[in-house]
């Protein structure tokens, strides 16, 4: 069975696993044909870039954007470093200026990211919140980073933000999904009357059950960039959280039986072969 295509503030989109692309290193320096690899092995059709001009070039000239499908993937440009809204807003503006500029229909949108502490990296509420009023104004589709709170995320979501991503523990972190409840609470606060609205878990993901664990909440997709791009294998992990995501997403779909203290046999009890008398 084929997963039916993820609708996002108008984009179809394939594939609901969303990949990252920085963290791919090799003696300190951008690897760029690994990344490529990692993407193409994940089945991705969204990547997220930093668009701090400084990030997009290494030292050798090449850019990030070089390596990238820009005809098949829809670019999310992020605002990842951003401690204040208004920091974040302008690194929006420059998203949105360097994507149109290529063409990329991921120009009118934004992953929004805004950073409480460096020690941390938990997001911050109350500029998240701010920022994304003010670029909702501006005419921008804002997909919000957000923490596992169900009141942000009513907020978020009640101020027109297109989707709310709840982490699922600390940016590169890899202990995965530490709130399940907080979690499941985001998911029913937001979709409840509304399924169609599209919660993407982000942050946090170590490994490929990771992935499945955040799908068999009812996530819609799952957004991560250090599992992949700091695995041993990138390209290999990247095909794990891949098909991770395909078992989450029909575990879900299919319900999973009750936890049970205690065993229930799994043949009928009528019917059997009586027992032999004990031994006097």
């Amino acid at each position: 069975m084929e997963i039916p295509p993820l609708q996002v503030a108008g984009f179809s989109l394939r594939s609901r696993l969303w990949v990252g692309t920085g963290k791919y290193l090799r003696d300190g320096q951008p690897d760029y044909p690994l990344m490529r690899r990692a993407l193409e092995a994940s089945g991705c059709d969204v990547v997220t870039v930093a668009v701090r001009r400084e990030r997009l070039y290494d030292s050798a000239g090449r850019s990030l954007l070089d390596f990238l499908d820009l005809g098949r993937l829809t670019i999310l440009p992020n605002t990842a470093g951003c401690f204040s809204a208004d920091d974040a807003v302008r690194a929006a503006r420059l998203g949105r200026e360097l994507l149109e500029g290529l063409g990329n229909a991921g120009a009118r949108w934004v992953k929004l990211e805004v950073l409480a502490d460096r020690k941390t990296l938990l997001p911050d509420p109350i500029e998240t919140l701010r920022a994304a009023e003010v670029l909702l104004k501006e005419g921008f589709v804002v997909l919000a980073y957000s923490n596992d709170d169900p009141v942000l995320a009513r907020r978020l979501k009640a101020a027109g933000v297109a989707s709310v991503m709840p982490l699922g523990s600390p940016i590169g972190s890899g202990l995965g999904i530490l709130n399940p409840n907080n979690i499941r609470i985001i998911l029913d606060e937001l979709k409840g009357g509304d399924p169609d609205y599209p919660v993407i878990v982000d942050a946090g993901v170590g490994t490929a059950s990771d992935v499945t664990v955040a799908m068999e909440l009812g996530a819609d997709g799952v957004l991560l960039n250090t599992g992949i791009a700091s695995a041993a294998d990138p390209p290999m992990m990247a095909v794990a959280m891949r098909r991770a995501l395909d078992a989450g997403y029909w575990a879900y779909r299919a319900g999973r039986i009750p936890r049970k203290t205690y065993g229930s046999a799994s043949s009928p009890e009528t019917g059997v072969i009586a027992p032999s008398a004990r031994p006097a």
